[in-house]
């Protein structure tokens, strides 16, 4: 075992593994909501103050990526080296580009951007589709966790910055309050979801027969996913795969829904306070007008 795989062998560090709502999944949901708030606030100080959140934004959205692209390096890393053996094996299910990979690929293009329209699409799917899934999996972790801390670490890192960048982009103002907002996520993810399949068939073509199967949804391996399981079983494939695009597109109307409900709420309130303070002024003067009286 030479030098670089002894430092690998030493990231391979072992815990029980967590299981849902434990210590460790409880901690990772506080620094999620800790990290979120944090962000948050410093973004609404800034447009209180009327100034630019842009660089700030890019700064973020720049710096999840940076983190998530290098904790998926030590993923590949380690899932293909086998620390007991010393033996080197690629595992093709964990090839990063699964619904869940596809964040921070698209944070890093967003955050290397200047403010422009393309940005405005990758913001979109950043605070809808990505940010329904990192919820997904936060709530219902599953299977993600493992054995190994650092990959525990990875992701809660990947899946948790999610949530934080997704409510983060919609308080912000990164992401318009609009419907056409939705329809830029829906076509950067049929772009991801056209990326997946094409992979899926090209790989196939090679005649390998591992477990391939980007965004779950190659026409040769069963879909693994809750649900779409049943239904990838039951349907022509063609229809599955319109099950699967109209499925997770509503799921993205549905967060955006709930931002924009959110969003009316706090800006309704905010004109009621106005309008209650102008009316207190507006109170005060006219006692003094009597008073001089």
């Amino acid at each position: 075992m030479n030098a670089f795989e002894k430092f690998l062998a030493s990231l391979d560090g072992k815990m029980p593994t967590p299981e849902a709502f434990d210590w460790f999944h409880l901690t990772c949901w506080g620094i999620v909501i800790l990290l979120t708030a944090f962000l948050c606030t410093l973004a609404l100080k800034n447009k209180k103050e009327g100034k630019s959140n842009d660089k700030f934004i890019r700064g973020v959205v720049l710096t999840y990526a940076i983190l998530g692209i290098i904790l998926e390096i030590y993923k590949q890393l380690n899932f293909s080296f086998n620390s007991s053996t010393g033996e080197w094996s690629y595992q093709w299910y964990a090839f990063p580009f699964q619904f869940c990979s596809t964040p921070m690929y698209v944070a890093l293009i967003a955050g290397c951007l200047k403010k422009c329209e393309f940005q405005k699409y990758l913001y979109a799917y950043l605070g809808t589709f990505a940010l329904f899934a990192g919820l997904c999996v936060m709530i219902m972790p599953g299977d993600v966790f493992i054995e190994t801390i650092g990959i525990n670490i990875q992701t809660m890192v990947c899946h948790g910055g999610m949530v934080v960048m997704g409510i983060f982009l919609l308080v912000s103002g990164a992401i318009d309050f609009k419907w056409k907002s939705v329809l830029k996520a829906m076509a950067v993810f049929s772009v991801l979801v056209v990326i997946a399949l094409i992979m899926n068939i090209i790989f196939h073509s090679t005649g390998n027969t591992a477990t391939f199967n980007m965004f779950f949804i190659s026409p040769y391996l069963p879909c693994t996913l809750p649900i779409l399981n049943i239904i990838y079983d039951q349907v022509p494939y063609v229809v599955f795969l319109l099950i699967y695009f109209i499925g997770f597109s509503l799921a993205g109307c549905l967060v955006f829904s709930i931002a924009m409900g959110i969003n009316k709420l706090i800006k309704s309130q905010h004109e009621k306070k106005d309008s209650f303070d102008d009316k207190h002024v507006m109170e005060i003067i006219f006692k003094n007008l009597k008073n001089l009286d």
